[in-house]
Order: C-alpha cells, then sequence, then structure tokens
C-alpha cells in the first residue's frame, strides 16, 4: 500500500536513503515522506542510529610468552549527519571493526609481560578505541565505548598462578602463625618466671615469719623464767612442735604412713636438723 501511494514511514532512530534512479538523493529522517517511484525515486535502505556492540575474541601472546584470549566489546553506532557514508561505504561493519581490534591487540599485548597484560587492561582499550576512531570516522561511525571485558590466558597457565598464589598464601598463613606461637611461648615463660619468682618471694617471708616468731618465743621466755637460755628454750619449742606433727599426721585418715627413729636421742637429733635448717633459712633471706 505504501508503495502504491508513494508514502513510506520511517522509525524512530532509523534514518532511510533515499536515491534518484539509483544515486544517492537524500537521506529521510523518522516519520512519513513520499517517495513517486514513478519518478525514479526509491528507497535502498534503511539505517539505525541506536548503539550497537560488538564482542571480539583476539588470541594473542604476550611478551614472556603466554598465549592469551583477549575479548574486548565495541559499542559504536552510525551518525546521523554521515548516513550515506555509513550506508554506502562498508559492506561489513562489524568484521571491518574486528579487524581493527585484531590489529590494535596483537600489536599492543606482545608488549607487555602477563601480569602487565591484566593491570594496564585501560590502557589497552584506549588504544583499541583511538584506533577505531580513527578509522571508523571515515565510514560514518562513531566508536561510543570500548571496553576489555575478560583476559583469559591458558587453562594450565591459570592453574599455575591458582598455585602460585596459593603457596604464597600459605607461606604467609605459616609465618603468622610461627610468629604467634613465638609470642606464645614467650609471654608463657615470663608468666612461669614471674610465678616462680613471687612463689620463692613467698616462700622466703614465710621462713622469715617464722623465725622472727621463734626468735620472739625464746625471748619472751627467757624474760619469764629466769635461768633458762636460749638453747633451752628452742630445744623446747622443736619437741613441741615436733609432738603436735606427730599428733596430726596420726590424726588424718588420709595421711601415708612416716617412720621416724623415735626416743629421747633421735629427739635431739631432730631438734638439731630443725633448728639448723631454722638458722640457715634466717641467714639465706
Amino acid at each position: 500500500m505504501g508503495n502504491l501511494f508513494c508514502l513510506y514511514q520511517v522509525d524512530q532512530s532509523t534514518v532511510a536513503i533515499k536515491e534518484s534512479f539509483g544515486k544517492f538523493d537524500d537521506v529521510l529522517e523518522p516519520g512519513c515522506h513520499c517517495v513517486p517511484w514513478i519518478f525514479g525515486k526509491q528507497l535502498a535502505g534503511q539505517l539505525t542510529l541506536r548503539v550497537q556492540q560488538l564482542d571480539v575474541k583476539c588470541e594473542t601472546k604476550t611478551k614472556d610468552n603466554v598465549f592469551v584470549n583477549v575479548v574486548a566489546s565495541i559499542q559504536y553506532r552510525a551518525l546521523a549527519d554521515k548516513a550515506s557514508d555509513a550506508f554506502y561505504k562498508l559492506s561489513n561493519t562489524r568484521s571491518q571493526i574486528q579487524a581493527y581490534v585484531f590489529d590494535v591487540i596483537r600489536a599492543f599485548v606482545p608488549k607487555l609481560n602477563l601480569d602487565d597484560t591484566f593491570e594496564q587492561k585501560n590502557e589497552i582499550a584506549k588504544a583499541v578505541e583511538e584506533e577505531l576512531e580513527k578509522a571508523m570516522s571515515a565510514y560514518g561511525y562513531e566508536i561510543v565505548q570500548t571496553l576489555i571485558v575478560d583476559i583469559e590466558p591458558d587453562e594450565h597457565v591459570k592453574r599455575a598462578m591458582n598455585e602460585i598464589n596459593a603457596a604464597a598464601r600459605m607461606r604467609m598463613a605459616a609465618t603468622e602463625k610461627a610468629e604467634a606461637e613465638k609470642i606464645l611461648q614467650i609471654k608463657r615463660a615470663e608468666g612461669e618466671a614471674e610465678s616462680k619468682y613471687l612463689s620463692g618471694l613467698g616462700i622466703a617471708r614465710q621462713r622469715q615469719a617464722i623465725v622472727d616468731g621463734l626468735r620472739d618465743s625464746v625471748l619472751g621466755f627467757s624474760v619469764n623464767v629466769p635461768g633458762t637460755t636460749a638453747k633451752d628454750v628452742m630445744d623446747m619449742v622443736l619437741v613441741t612442735q615436733y609432738f603436735d606433727t606427730m599428733k596430726e599426721i596420726g590424726a588424718s585418715s588420709k595421711s601415708t604412713a612416716v617412720f621416724l627413729p623415735h626416743g629421747p636421742g633421735a629427739v635431739r637429733d631432730v631438734a638439731s636438723q630443725i633448728r639448723d635448717g631454722l638458722l640457715q633459712g634466717s641467714s639465706a633471706t
């Protein structure tokens, strides 16, 4: 029906190319247009002005001889003021863009090591975009955005990189664990040293208190009972403690059997040993 009445509709975000007897005549904007075919006018075709996307996967080699697949995403569109160039000058726009992407990536990536390739992804995208913009503008196309969406090395290389990363992290974890154990042992040793120091200090004070108490007892007894010497009082005190100890051992139901030589001579020997021990403890403190 449109051909019958010479009326044609051009959709939004689209332009139509009108020819006159096979020669370019005009670019029709969106809307309704009269194209009288009886006068040799016709529509050669339509051209979309929408942004299109082309994903290009390019295999190349890095400077350290690692093969990688670089995936570039190219977003482009035709320019309305250059619609005739975009329609007539290129027969296959996507193949042309792909060829330029291959050329730039295979010239740029071989200058970089594998790690640098990942780090300079934006620089690669910028180089591709600049080259495409310069080349495709002559054909009526604008490069909207260029993205390097993936850099994929060989599977064996990826596995090796993961193993290197895992080994480095395990080494770091082992170092941290060893450092923690070292600190724990140091703190434990410091705690034990402090505990032993305080224990020794307590024992020394206990012995000093015993010596002071015995000294006060001997002096008080000597004053209250004239004619007694300090030795006599000490012997009596030690014998009293001896019998108190024997009483406590016998009264306890859970005590083990202790065999001591018993008799007047034995008591005298025990008193001498206890006295010597107390005197040594007093001189040491």
